[in-house]
C-alpha cells in the first residue's frame, strides 16, 4: 500500500502500539514516522525502544526526539535523573529498565542520540514534536530544544483556525512554510477531544496516551485514523501519567 503513517506520543504504551499497528494492518511497505516520546508513563519504556530498534529492520521508519526522550538520554548517558522527569514519568521508564538486558541501555543511548528534532518530506510536509518559533522554520530556530517543548504553534493554529485561512493577508506566516504540520506533545484530550485535532494545517496527533487517551496514527496522504483502547485499559493495574507535560 506504500502509506506514510505519522505515530503519536507513545509514552511506554507498547501494548497499546501493537494493537493500533495490528488495527492499521501495517505492513512492512507502509513509511513509518514516529513523532516523539517513546518513554514516560506506562511501563515498557524499555520495551517501545526494543520495539523500534526492531521495527527500524524491516520498515522504512523516522524516529524524531520527544522532550522526554531527551530526559531519558540524559540519564541514560549520566545516570543523573532530572527531577522534573521523574515528576513526570520518569520513575516508571527507570523501572523498566531494571528487567531489560544490561547492553540495551547502551544501545537505547546510540538510538536516542541520534534521533532528528524534526522531518520535512519530499511534499513540503513538516513533522515535529512540538513546534517552532522561528518565523523562518525549525531549521532556523536559536534553541533546538525548542522543537520538542514549544506549544506556541499548535495554540496560535487553534486560535487563527476559526478566524483567518490560507491565502489571507492575516495568516501567520509561519504556518505558510508547510504545506501540512505534524505534531505531537499537546494531548488533544487537553481539548475535550480523543482523536486527532485539526487547526490551520496543523494536525495534532496526540491523543493523550500517557493520561486517560488513546494511542493514534494516522495515514497523512488520506487522513484516515486508527486508534488503541484508552491505554490505561491496556494497563490495569498501573496509575500511568497524572501530571501534564511541563
Amino acid at each position: 500500500m506504500n502509506r506514510t503513517i505519522a505515530i503519536g506520543d507513545v509514552h511506554g504504551g507498547l501494548k497499546a502500539l501493537k494493537q493500533v499497528f495490528e488495527r492499521a494492518g501495517i505492513t512492512t511497505t507502509d513509511k513509518l514516522i514516529f513523532l516523539g516520546d517513546y518513554v514516560d508513563g506506562w511501563s515498557e519504556s524499555a520495551g517501545v525502544i526494543d520495539y523500534l530498534l526492531a521495527l527500524d529492520k524491516t520498515n522504512e521508519c523516522i524516529f524524531l526526539k520527544g522532550n522526554h526522550d531527551e530526559w531519558c538520554e540524559e540519564w541514560l548517558r549520566s545516570g543523573k535523573a532530572n527531577g522534573t522527569w521523574l515528576a513526570h514519568g520518569g520513575e516508571e521508564t527507570i523501572s523498566s529498565y531494571y528487567a531489560a538486558a544490561t547492553e540495551a541501555r547502551s544501545w537505547h543511548l546510540i538510538f536516542l542520540e541520534q534521533l532528528p528534532y524534526y522531518f520535512i518530506d519530499a511534499k513540503k510536509r513538516l513533522f515535529v514534536h512540538a513546534g517552532f518559533t522561528s518565523n523562518q522554520g525549525p531549521q532556523k530556530e536559536s534553541n533546538i530544544s525548542d522543537l520538542n517543548r514549544d506549544r506556541t504553534l499548535w495554540d496560535m493554529a487553534v486560535t487563527m483556525h476559526l478566524r483567518e485561512k490560507p491565502g489571507s493577508l492575516f495568516f501567520p506566516k509561519k504556518l505558510n512554510l508547510f504545506k501540512e504540520i505534524y505534531i505531537g506533545h499537546t494531548p488533544t484530550i487537553y481539548y475535550d477531544e480523543d482523536v486527532p485535532m485539526q487547526s490551520c494545517n496543523v494536525w495534532n496527533i496526540d491523543t493523550g496516551a500517557a493520561f486517560t487517551g488513546k494511542l493514534s496514527i494516522m495515514d497523512v496522504d488520506t487522513k484516515q485514523y486508527w486508534q488503541s483502547d484508552p491505554v490505561y485499559q491496556l494497563y490495569p493495574n498501573e496509575k500511568g501519567r497524572n501530571k501534564q507535560d511541563n
